[in-house]
């Protein structure tokens, strides 16, 4: 048994050629050189139904938030669609919450075809404070994707570097003093 810090990396993209899958795996790359473990949750590998709270677990839900439970760290990435973060991703996280998220180290990539994809960020972050999660300050944003990537390598250095830092940085705290909780946290009755 390890004692290294175990990261998972969650892209929610479906895309068989997706971006965000290249830049978490990169991510995952960076957690290996600073000594943890990672592994890719791959959300064309989970059934998951569009959320009910009326019918609570559905599909695969019970073995992917099991998996997010047991992790260390976790690694969020998305396209930005429509200014926001994929519903994918959305529907992934909506089976989760405090038993998931509470004091759980989460780190955020997003990728855009266009320009910075700041605000899928900025909504990642504070869905992830909702649920008591402390966020990596550093994070990752991939701007003209389909320019930054040739095969699986990034062109760019610095953001190659970037991206390997988010996947350092899930390692090296992924056992920090959790924050009290957030303001958003304790109004987060939806989570229950």
């Amino acid at each position: 048994m390890s004692d290294a810090p175990h990261v998972v990396a969650v892209p929610g993209s479906l895309r068989e050629t997706s971006h965000t899958r290249r830049g978490l795996r990169r991510a995952l790359d960076g957690v290996r050189e600073a000594g943890g473990t990672g592994e890719l949750l791959d959300l064309r590998e989970y059934d998951l139904p569009a959320f009910d709270a009326d019918r609570g677990e559905a599909g695969d839900a019970g073995a992917f938030t099991r998996r997010i439970r047991e992790a260390d760290s976790v690694l969020l990435g998305t396209p930005m669609y429509h200014g926001s973060y994929s519903s994918p991703l959305k529907t992934a996280i909506d089976y989760c919450g405090f038993d998931e998220f509470e004091d759980e180290t989460v780190g955020l990539l997003a990728v855009a075809g266009g320009g910075f994809p700041v605000t899928a960020l900025e909504h990642l972050r504070s869905v992830c404070r909702a649920l008591n999660a402390w966020v990596i300050p550093h994070q990752v944003a991939i701007p003209h994707a389909g320019e930054q990537f040739d095969g699986d390598e990034f062109v760019d250095e610095g953001l190659d570097h970037r991206t390997l830092t988010l996947g350092r940085r899930a390692v090296q705290y992924a056992e920090i003093e959790p924050d009290p909780g957030s303001f958003e946290g304790g109004q987060n009755v939806g989570a229950e």
